[in-house]
């Protein structure tokens, strides 16, 4: 008797390591965000919380965009780069150059 197959998988019910990891990988490409557009008002009012943190030595938190989940990230801002889209960040006791062009939010 010959058994006619439902589908092309009929044929090979095993899975290589090489596919299986690639077909984890590609639904994790899929499950990834993309970065939200800020508007140019978005953009005045991180601007003006910069320049704010800056002048009064103030605390600021500035969310990161990430494609997995956002990195929020609290200090005080010591020098904004425009030529190299940058922001020097002091935090409890180091600094470091975050790019603006991942800035997607700043709060007090």
């Amino acid at each position: 008797m010959v058994r006619k197959l439902d589908s092309i998988f009929d044929c090979s019910r095993m899975m290589l390591p090489e596919h299986k990891i690639r077909i984890i990988s590609d639904e994790r490409a899929q499950s990834l965000r993309s970065k939200p557009v800020l508007d140019s008002q978005e953009w005045e009012l991180i601007d003006q919380v910069l320049a704010y943190s800056k002048r009064y030595r103030e605390q600021i938190t500035i969310t990161q965009f990430d494609p997995v989940q956002d990195i929020k990230i609290r200090g005080v801002v010591l020098a904004v780069d425009r030529q190299l889209r940058r922001i020097k960040l002091q935090m409890e006791y180091d600094y470091d150059w975050i790019k603006i062009d991942d800035v997607i939010q700043v709060t007090t």
